[in-house]
C-alpha cells in the first residue's frame, strides 16, 4: 500500500483537470497544481492560447483555494515533440504531437517535476483512463506492476493517447475521472461553482494550430516545394501542390476544374509527387497490412509473441476509431500486423495502437502499409499496365521491408497470410 499524501494536479484550464483536482482535494489530500505552458507563439493574429489557458487555470485553483505553479517546458516542448513534427512532415510522414507530449512531457518532465521539485507522492490529470493500481492508487502493487485500463465513457476515453508513458509515471498516475461519463464532469463542475469552465468550449485539434489551416501553419517552418498532383490510374498531371508535407494519405486533394473528388493516395517524397485516386473508396486507399517500429509495451510483452507467435488483440491508428480485429507478429525490428478488415488511409507517422479486453496494451509508430491484395486485383483486372511503374515501388518497398523486419521466412508467411 502506496501513503499518498501530497497529489500534484495537471491543471490545463478546462473541465476535466478542474473536477479531477477538486475530486482529489474533496478526499482530503494535500493538492497542489502545476500548469505546464508548452507553447509560447502567437498566431498571426498575436492570440497565443496558453495566455487565456493560464487565466482559467488561476481560476480554477482560486476556487478549489490551491496553490497553483507555472511550470514552462516551452524549451522542452520544442526540441522533443515540435522538432520531431517538423522533420516527420519533411519526411512525408504524419506524426502524433498528442502521443508525444504525454511521452514526453506531462508523464516525463512533469512528472519529474512534480516528485523531484514539489515533493509529490502521485501525479493527477484529467484524462479519461483508468489503471489497474485503480483511480486513486488504492490497489497500488509495485510488484505486479501497473497496466492501462479504457476508461468508462467509451467515447471520451484517451488511452490511445497515453499508449507510449512508461511504468515509472504511471505507476504513480491517479486518474479521478476513469469511472466517469463527460455529462457526469460537467455536471460536478457546475454544481461547485465551476459554471464558467464548464461551459468553455473544448479544445480540438493541435494546439498549437489554433483556428489557422493547417497548410498555413506548417508553412511558417517548412517551405513551399510545388510539385504535381497524379492520378494514380492514369498518371495524368492533375494539378499542383506546394509541398508533400501539407497532406496526408486519404484527404480530399479539392482539385479544381474535375467533377470527380480526389484523394490523396501515395506520395513520393524524392520525386514531390502526390499519387491522387478518384473516389473516397478507391481500393488504393484501403490495406490490412501495417509495418511498424519496435514498439512500446506498457506492462510487458503479450506472452504469445514470445518465440515468433502470432498474438490476436484490437488495433486502431485513430483515437476517432473504433478498435478493430487483428493478428500481430512481433520481429527484432518492429511488429508486423495483419488487420481483419480493410481500412483506409493508414498513414505512416502515425501510431499502431494494440488494445486486448479492455486493457491498452501499448504500441508503435507506422513504418510502411502493404498495397492490399484487393488493390492489386482491381489494376490487373482494368488493365492499367501503365501504373505499374508506380505501384512495383511500393510492392518492392512491402517487400524489402518485410525482409528487414522478420526473422525468417515462416514468421513472414504466418504474419501476412494468416487469417
Amino acid at each position: 500500500m502506496l501513503n499518498i499524501r501530497k497529489v500534484v494536479v495537471g491543471v490545463s484550464g478546462g473541465v476535466d483537470s478542474a473536477v479531477a483536482a477538486l475530486l482529489l482535494k474533496k478526499r482530503g489530500y494535500d493538492i497542489q497544481g502545476v500548469f505546464m505552458q508548452n507553447w509560447d507563439i502567437a498566431d498571426e493574429k498575436g492570440y497565443c492560447s496558453s495566455d487565456a489557458d493560464y487565466k482559467d487555470a488561476a481560476l480554477i485553483c482560486a476556487k478549489l483555494d490551491i496553490k497553483l505553479t507555472h511550470v514552462n517546458f516551452v524549451k522542452h516542448y520544442w526540441n522533443e515533440v515540435f522538432c520531431n513534427l517538423i522533420k516527420e512532415y519533411e519526411s512525408g510522414y504524419t506524426p502524433n504531437p498528442d502521443i508525444l507530449c504525454n511521452r514526453n512531457i506531462k508523464f516525463n518532465y512533469f512528472y519529474k517535476f512534480a516528485v523531484n521539485e514539489l515533493g509529490a507522492d502521485a501525479i493527477a490529470t484529467g484524462h479519461y483512463a483508468r489503471t489497474s493500481f485503480g483511480a486513486f492508487l488504492e490497489h497500488y502493487n509495485l510488484e505486479k506492476g501497473v497496466r492501462l485500463l479504457s476508461a468508462a465513457d467509451w467515447f471520451k476515453d484517451q488511452t490511445f493517447f497515453l499508449s507510449q508513458v512508461n511504468q515509472e509515471a504511471l505507476q504513480r498516475t491517479m486518474f479521478p475521472l476513469g469511472d466517469l461519463m463527460k455529462p457526469q464532469v460537467k455536471k460536478i463542475a457546475t454544481e461547485n461553482g465551476l459554471e464558467k469552465i464548464a461551459r468553455k468550449k473544448e479544445s480540438m485539434g493541435i494546439c498549437f494550430i489554433g483556428n489557422r489551416k493547417f497548410q498555413d501553419f506548417i508553412r511558417e517552418y517548412i517551405d513551399d516545394k510545388p510539385g504535381d498532383f497524379v492520378d494514380v490510374d492514369t498518371v495524368r498531371v492533375m494539378g499542383e501542390h506546394n509541398g508533400v508535407h501539407q497532406w496526408t494519405l486519404g484527404q480530399r486533394a479539392r482539385l479544381s476544374s474535375y467533377e470527380s473528388a480526389y484523394f490523396v493516395a501515395r506520395k513520393d517524397v524524392d520525386k514531390n509527387i502526390i499519387y491522387v485516386a478518384k473516389g473516397t473508396k478507391h481500393p488504393l486507399l484501403y490495406t490490412n497490412i501495417i509495418f511498424t517500429s519496435e514498439p512500446h509495451w506498457i506492462h510487458s510483452q503479450p506472452p504469445d509473441l514470445q518465440n515468433g507467435g502470432v498474438f490476436e488483440c484490437d488495433f486502431k491508428f485513430q483515437h476517432t476509431k473504433y478498435w478493430v480485429k487483428c493478428q500481430v507478429c512481433q520481429t527484432s525490428k518492429g511488429l508486423i500486423i495483419k488487420v481483419n478488415k480493410y481500412k483506409r488511409a493508414i498513414t505512416p507517422g502515425q501510431y499502431a495502437v494494440l488494445s486486448k479486453d479492455g486493457e491498452c496494451l501499448g504500441g508503435a509508430r507506422i513504418i510502411n502499409t502493404g498495397v492490399s491484395h484487393f488493390s492489386l486485383y482491381y489494376l490487373e483486372n482494368n488493365s492499367l499496365a501503365n501504373v505499374s511503374h508506380i505501384l512495383k515501388k511500393y510492392v518492392s518497398k512491402v517487400s524489402d521491408s518485410e525482409d528487414d523486419l522478420t526473422d525468417n521466412e515462416d514468421m513472414k508467411h504466418r504474419a501476412v497470410n494468416r487469417c
